[in-house]
């Protein structure tokens, strides 16, 4: 299954399990938890083992998925955000800035590899020493490579009750995130039709 660092970001907030909302990187620890969760994805952009983790590092990574859930509402719109963020969230300036402004941070600079027997070819390598802020413009770069490429136009905000993920919509009828939010969305529903139908079903004598 494929992942993505700026949907796994988004996705440090979600909902509980039973009718409240959790936050992955209220804490240190949990930052520290998501991070090494996320090592296979960023390697070779951020070598885990020399990251820190402290207060101040857990501020910028939760700022920086404030301005990637803002862009996300943006770009699901006019369908609804996600309701962990609709009366809160960040204008879209502003997250494009902070955004921007995070990626900007590492200096990445082009290096030729041309082996004696092979086809030269260029990659990129930072110039960047401190292994925090390479963690921070690796999430931002993701987050504007995810907004900048074609799954955007397939990401979604789930349907379900309580739910506050977002995802990549894998089919064409898909609406939830997870079979468990599909089957809590029929179960609303069906709730729902069975109360309308006893609302206006006759008086009781």
């Amino acid at each position: 299954m494929e992942r993505w660092p700026a949907l796994e970001l988004a996705s440090t907030v979600r909902h509980d399990g039973d009718g409240g909302v959790v936050d992955d990187l209220a804490s240190v620890e949990g930052v520290t938890r998501w991070v090494e969760a996320q090592a296979e994805s960023l390697s070779g952009q951020v070598r885990i083992r020399e990251l820190s983790v402290d207060e101040a590092l857990r501020s910028e990574v939760v700022a920086l998925r404030q301005a990637v859930r803002a862009l996300f509402a943006r770009a699901v719109s006019p369908a609804p955000p996600s309701p962990a963020d609709a009366r809160r969230l960040m204008p879209v300036e502003e997250a494009l800035a902070y955004l921007n402004s995070v990626a900007a941070r590492e200096s990445v600079v082009p290096q030729l590899d041309w082996p004696s027997d092979g086809t030269p070819a260029v990659r990129l390598v930072s110039a960047e020493g401190d292994p925090a802020v390479r963690l921070l413009a690796a999430l931002a770069r993701a987050a504007i490579d995810f907004l900048s490429g074609p799954h955007r136009d397939r990401l979604r905000a789930c349907s379900a009750p309580r739910c506050v993920r977002y995802f990549v919509k894998s089919h064409g009828r898909q609406e939830w995130c997870k079979p468990s939010c599909g089957n809590r969305a029929r179960a609303a529903r069906h709730y729902q039709r069975q109360r309308q139908a006893t609302d206006g079903g006759p008086a009781a004598s």
